[in-house]
């Protein structure tokens, strides 16, 4: 549930939340609290409308006993976390080597094109914020981007249109590659073990 604080209000977790909250924390033995920081960040951004101000920051340093500075330097690390409000849809589009070599340029050309805006930037009506992130982990289906942490691969710029085309028009674009292939199976099929065993 998204319970986004206003302009000078102290964050807290949802009665919901915190039940959540307190269940990650006990999956740590006790003096490692710390270690549920990454999930209760997250937790907190949900509920915020997907981005964390800094009493949500504060208010997670002091459910697991940290220094804020320290939970500070994970949401200031990772580039999951936002630290500004973000619109409905976020474009995340990854550039790093395998995405850059398999044309990401194209893909965030086609955003700048049809979002009108640049990376780090959101919308004028809300609905759609752009951000480079690195590596998302699915290099061999390159050029990569996420939105609503799901994956759309093999993307190129006028897959990338008609995915921004789609979300414009309220409807759920289909994740995953967006070219003819199984998951991360190679373009084309298979090309060994193409026969079951016992039929050779």
């Amino acid at each position: 549930m998204s319970v986004a604080v206003k302009s000078g209000e102290v964050f807290v977790f949802t009665p919901e939340n915190k039940a959540w909250a307190e269940a990650e924390i006990a999956k740590y033995p006790a003096g490692r609290q710390a270690s549920a920081v990454m999930p209760l960040l997250s937790q907190a951004q949900a509920q915020n409308g997907g981005w964390l101000p800094v009493s949500a920051i504060e208010h997670v340093a002091e459910c697991l006993g940290m220094p804020m500075i320290k939970v500070m330097e994970v949401a200031t690390f990772y580039t999951m976390y936002n630290l500004k409000p973000v619109g409905e849809h976020v474009i995340e589009v990854c550039t790093t080597t395998p995405c850059w070599l398999r044309g990401s340029d194209d893909v965030v050309a086609a955003c700048r094109d049809e979002l009108g805006i640049g990376f780090g930037e959101t919308t004028e009506d809300g609905k759609f914020t752009l951000l480079e992130v690195e590596c998302l982990g699915a290099c061999v289906n390159a050029p990569v981007c996420s939105i609503h942490h799901k994956y759309f691969e093999d993307l190129d710029g006028g897959s990338m249109r008609k995915i921004l085309k789609a979300l414009k028009a309220g409807e759920t674009p289909e994740a995953g590659p967006q070219v003819e292939r199984q998951t991360s199976a190679p373009v084309g099929g298979a090309t060994t073990l193409t026969e079951l065993a016992g039929e050779a």
